[in-house]
């Protein structure tokens, strides 16, 4: 879920905070991908109609497979160096939430059942990818796969989406990829969303700044730790009656959740029992995380081109022309990001260009300085 409503609150409140990008911008640029989100995305779009999904000859699934690989290259041959990471265990405080999700999965089955005996096509569509889990399977498949691609893979301890900005904050990546906004949560200074939306190429990515949000809303990182967790998060329920303006508005006046919960009309706002609000707050200000580079091995390598073929041709049933070519692709690609961002480029001629202006005006002065005296010369000689 992320955190609920936080995209349509920052538009109406923190627009100078997010801007639309193209691929091209991150050139040479590292980013940090949510990769379990990603293959959500992949097992409800790619080559799905209605129940069906690619699968192999076996039959099991391999829309996680085809999603990730062609994502992956066109990634790379953009220029972009991804770095996936991948969920651990969850939080004690997010088993209630991941129950709520079962849950849903478990009624969507149900009307999925009913929509297929009465032939209802949008129905079929719509509770179908409601009943979508990524499994631990799917996870070993991705990867397996991008390990062979040369693309470092990352297993957090916990989430994902705090290993991601953890690696942001310092500096090891530029931005963090994801469609969960909590990355922003966990205080990644740079947000993208749509990097990996596999529907269409021709949406915009969209960026955001972690330090523009708290400019644009006027609140602390503490406090707008505080906003997201009262408009709605994975780790606890909200305060009925409460939505993303009223929290921002409570938080400004009140400046905290203690401070908001000894003035609120608890007759309006209905609080949860128990509410562990602070436990919350104290899983995105001090997540569970790796920061040893010995635990954070980010390394390109080259393809493993009989690996891949093995993998996706032989185990999988890939079309074995289209595997040999986008391993071609990927090459290319690696080479091609190797280059570096083509500020990169202007640093030595930043670096050297006022000696070579100094050399330029010494050797002017030292002609001016010999037409003088040959000049003065002439002129004794005249005498």
């Amino acid at each position: 879920m992320g955190i609920k409503g936080l995209t349509k609150l920052l538009a109406d409140n923190a627009p100078k905070a997010m801007k639309e990008q193209k691929f091209e911008t991150y050139f040479g640029r590292k980013v940090a991908i949510d990769a379990s989100m990603s293959i959500y995305q992949f097992l409800i779009v790619v080559g799905r109609i209605g129940t069906e999904t690619l699968t192999n000859e076996a039959g099991e699934v391999t829309s996680h497979l085809q999603g990730m690989f062609t994502r992956t290259i066109r990634l790379l041959e953009a220029g972009l160096k991804p770095v996936y990471v991948f969920d651990g265990k969850p939080p004690d405080l997010k088993k209630q939430e991941l129950a709520k999700r079962y849950s849903k999965r478990v009624d969507a089955t149900e009307d999925l059942t009913e929509a297929l005996e009465t032939g209802n096509k949008e129905e079929i569509e719509k509770f179908s990818k409601r009943t979508v889990k990524v499994t631990k399977q799917h996870n070993d498949d991705c990867k397996k796969l991008l390990r062979l691609m040369g693309v470092p893979v990352i297993e957090a301890p916990s989430e994902a989406e705090a290993q991601c900005a953890a690696l942001c904050k310092s500096g090891k990546v530029y931005a963090v990829a994801s469609e969960d906004m909590d990355s922003l949560t966990f205080g990644a200074p740079r947000f993208l969303r749509h990097l990996m939306d596999p529907s269409s190429r021709k949406v915009p990515v969209m960026e955001f700044e972690v330090s523009k949000v708290l400019e644009e809303l006027n609140l602390t990182m503490d406090q707008f730790i505080d906003l997201c967790i009262l408009c709605g998060c994975d780790y606890c329920e909200s305060i009925r009656g409460i939505g993303g303006q009223t929290a921002l508005k409570l938080i400004r006046q009140h400046g905290s959740i203690e401070n908001i919960l000894e003035n609120i009309n608890k007759e309006r706002y209905q609080i949860p029992d128990d509410w562990p609000y602070e436990e919350a707050r104290r899983l995105f200000k001090e997540p569970s995380v790796y920061a040893d580079d010995e635990q954070l091995e980010i390394k390109w390598t080259a393809p493993d081109e009989e690996g891949l073929i093995t993998f996706l041709v032989n185990e999988n049933g890939f079309n074995s022309d289209r595997i040999t070519k986008a391993i071609e692709k990927i090459k290319a690609a690696k080479n091609k990001s190797s280059q570096g961002r083509l500020e990169s480029f202007f640093k030595p001629v930043v670096s050297t260009s006022v000696p070579v202006k100094r050399k330029e005006t010494t050797e002017k002065a030292e002609k001016e300085t010999v037409n003088k005296r040959s000049k003065a010369g002439g002129a004794k000689k005249k005498k």
